[in-house]
């Protein structure tokens, strides 16, 4: 409980104030000490000092704990899942301290309501915007590991804004230039429906860069569109949870929701890539390397849809546990497809789920060391498993998740129930081995065509006069063509494959 400024601070008091600012004065510069600056804050916690002081204080140890985070992220994504248990050891000690750090700030908040302790709107619009920004950084990091937010952290972020709505603070911006507490809540909820756990750690990073742009589009309102569209989403500012989009859940009674919509976000996303694919670099723009990558286009063509357009769920999910087999990789299947044992690119997996769309997995045993979100893998859906190799499903791997170093899960999402090992020599790489690639059949209505699926960079569309090898008993030889790019992954694409018609 905030203490009265009236009041002396006891002895011992005084000595854990002198004691923290002769740390944050050795500190200055330092940034990898992280557990040092957890016990200042333990510290901070324990001395019975007046509100003005502590908020004060709490404020240079926020500052050194920025500082911390800005050393520590980069750091914090994970080439492969699970997570290592020495950084998870790193992960769990940023989060202890930007909990304390939350806490500090909502309990400064109590002296805005103590005649004698009355802090200015300003010092309390800036401690609760700072609470609330701790609390999305900590959702931000558990994004960056695949990991789902902490329980309760959804419930204090959704707190913090509607206290700020309540004393209709929301919307305004600090004294050093900082965003509204309301748009940093904003680009926290556009990060969370876009499905974080479908993105790797560096696509994440666009994905943020992409919100800081374009999230002053996004407006929060206590009721819908009088038309609403596929766009509207809606979030219970009472709950542990993020936004629901409205075509895939209902607010239930009794719920006085907020309503925004993505169209005009998705809009501006499609017009970046736009202007990039024009040859405008993402340097220019302000966005991260990736944009100009493969992988980035990948990223805006799926947030395009997650924004502006998220699906509806077609099909109902069964619960199974029955074991399957997982082979990783565009090369590990194309070895499968040849009859070559599967090695370390085969793993053990227990499905959780399916659907005619595709399954959810909890690992079981083998490496995971190359499994990757975004990239193509087969399954053996088989209680018992067969030598055959015309029984293993093409799938993507659409999301991942784990929450401790034991434990990973996935989802995957069904291309074809077969597929052909290939190679493609493309006359513009002269010199160049064939490309490794897969060919899947035609399955109308989804996929009139057979489509080729190639490593991510490696071709374009419409790209005439390749010779694609067909590598099955008898060695086929066409003339082909790519047709539109259906699939974009920094690890993989997915191309219409047509006839070559030119003469």
């Amino acid at each position: 409980m905030a203490k009265s400024t009236n009041k002396e601070a006891p002895p011992e008091s005084e000595e854990l104030v002198k004691g923290i600012l002769e740390w944050l004065a050795l500190a200055h510069g330092h940034s990898e000490d992280a557990d040092e600056l957890l016990q200042q804050v333990l510290k901070l916690r324990e001395a019975a000092i007046g509100p003005s002081p502590h908020v004060k204080l709490l404020d240079l140890l926020f500052g050194h704990a920025e500082s911390v985070l800005q050393a520590e992220l980069p750091s914090l994504q994970p080439p492969a899942l699970p997570v290592s248990r020495k950084t998870r050891q790193k992960i769990k000690t940023l989060l202890t301290l930007l909990e304390m750090l939350a806490q500090e700030y909502f309990n400064s908040l109590a002296a805005h309501y103590n005649p004698q302790d009355h802090l200015s709107d300003e010092r309390m619009q800036a401690s609760l915007r700072r609470a609330a920004q701790t609390i999305a950084t900590q959702i931000h990091i558990h994004h960056l590991i695949a990991a789902p937010p902490g329980n309760g952290l959804w419930q204090q972020l959704n707190a913090a804004y509607r206290t700020a709505r309540r004393l209709g603070i929301e919307q305004r911006s600090g004294t050093a230039g900082n965003t509204s507490i309301e748009r940093l809540y904003t680009d926290t909820l556009l990060q969370a429906i876009a499905q974080p756990a479908s993105f790797s750690s560096g696509e994440l990073l666009l994905i943020s860069s992409l919100t800081e742009r374009l999230g002053h589009l996004v407006k929060l309102a206590e009721a819908p569109p009088d038309a609403p569209g596929d766009d509207v989403f809606w979030i219970d500012l009472e709950r542990d949870s993020p936004a629901y989009a409205l075509v895939r859940r209902q607010p239930g009674e009794g719920i006085r929701p907020l309503y925004f919509a993505g169209g005009e976000l998705a809009a501006g996303v499609r017009n970046i890539a736009s202007t990039l694919a024009a040859g405008t670099t993402a340097e220019s723009l302000g966005l991260p390397e990736i944009a100009d990558e493969p992988a980035g286009r990948g990223v805006m063509r799926r947030l395009e849809k997650l924004w502006g357009a998220p699906a509806r769920r077609r099909f109902p999910r069964r619960r199974h546990a029955y074991r399957a087999r997982l082979c990783l990789g565009l090369e590990g299947l194309h070895r499968l497809l040849q009859g070559e044992e599967g090695g370390d690119d085969v793993s053990e997996w227990m499905v959780t789920n399916e659907s005619p769309e595709g399954y959810a997995l909890m690992h079981m045993s083998g490496s995971t060391a190359r499994l990757r979100v975004g990239d193509i893998v087969a399954i053996q859906p088989r209680e018992e498993f067969s030598p055959r190799v015309d029984n293993w499903h093409v799938c993507i791997v659409r999301w991942a998740i784990s929450e401790n170093p034991e434990h990973i899960e996935i989802g995957l999402q069904v291309l074809a129930t077969r597929a052909l090992s290939a190679r493609i020599a493309d006359p513009s790489r002269s010199g160049l081995a064939p490309l490794t690639a897969l060919l899947l059949p035609e399955a109308p209505p989804v996929r009139p065509a057979q489509s080729l699926i190639t490593p991510a960079g490696s071709l374009a569309e419409n790209r005439r006069r390749m010779v694609l090898l067909i590598e099955q008993d008898n060695l086929q030889i066409r003339e082909v063509q790519t047709g539109a790019l259906s699939e974009q992954t920094g690890i993989v694409e997915i191309f219409t494959l047509l006839p070559d018609s030119e003469d």
